[in-house]
């Protein structure tokens, strides 16, 4: 008798794809922008959020889903700064599915926002294999992290929409090769932006916001 092979994770992936498109459609017809927003733990996902915030936050209505193994430390700052937000408690997921996207837009009202933003668990390898359903992603990479990154974790920067660079006011403290980083991206993902920007100083936030209130416009 054969033996029959069954494809775990081609079937999990298709499932979930299957999920993350319809959440795309559904809140494409809202009038809703889901925004993924994945990096290392300590790159700045949480700080380019509260400068979006602060920048927007006025004429554009936010809420934030914060993906963690444990803890709601990143959920209570975005609620300090006036924002709903929804803590992923996702114990041993080092990523964010459509299926908790799902369940985490059932405690929000989609339909009365214009920007949902999905703070992806911290690294660079599980998040870029997992389909949120979001309408762009974002990849964030700090300057003391190295310019080598997208050769050691390509896949994440190739399913990004745009690369952000931040901390850039270390560039003169570290040997980062702004050149050589802005080519390797190129040959991965000629489709991909790449802001550069300091969340700290406020440097460059200009650019990342004029990407986004594009694609906002043209959701």
């Amino acid at each position: 008798m054969g033996v029959r092979l069954i494809e775990i994770k081609a079937g999990i992936l298709a499932d979930n794809r299957k999920l993350a498109e319809g959440i795309r459609s559904r809140l494409k017809r809202s009038g809703t922008f889901l925004l993924n927003i994945m990096s290392s733990p300590g790159s700045g996902k949480t700080s380019l959020i509260l400068r979006t915030i602060e920048a927007l936050g006025s004429s554009c209505r936010i809420a934030v889903i914060e993906a963690d193994m444990d803890s709601t430390v990143d959920a209570d700052k975005i609620a300090a700064a006036g924002i709903p937000a929804v803590q992923l408690r996702t114990r041993g997921f080092c990523h964010v599915e459509a299926a908790m996207v799902e369940e985490a837009l059932e405690a929000l009202s989609p339909g009365d926002l214009d920007l949902v933003i999905i703070e992806n668990v911290g690294n660079l390898v599980c998040p870029a294999e997992s389909d949120t359903g979001a309408h762009a992603n974002v990849v964030i990479l700090s300057v003391p992290e190295g310019d080598d990154k997208p050769l050691k974790y390509p896949l994440i920067f190739t399913v990004c929409d745009v690369v952000v660079l931040n901390k850039i006011d270390y560039l003169e403290h570290e040997q980062f090769d702004t050149g050589a980083f802005r080519r390797r991206i190129g040959r991965l993902n000629p489709r991909a932006s790449v802001c550069e920007l300091s969340c700290r100083s406020g440097a460059g936030l200009g650019g990342w916001l004029q990407w986004l209130e594009a694609r906002l416009a043209g959701l």
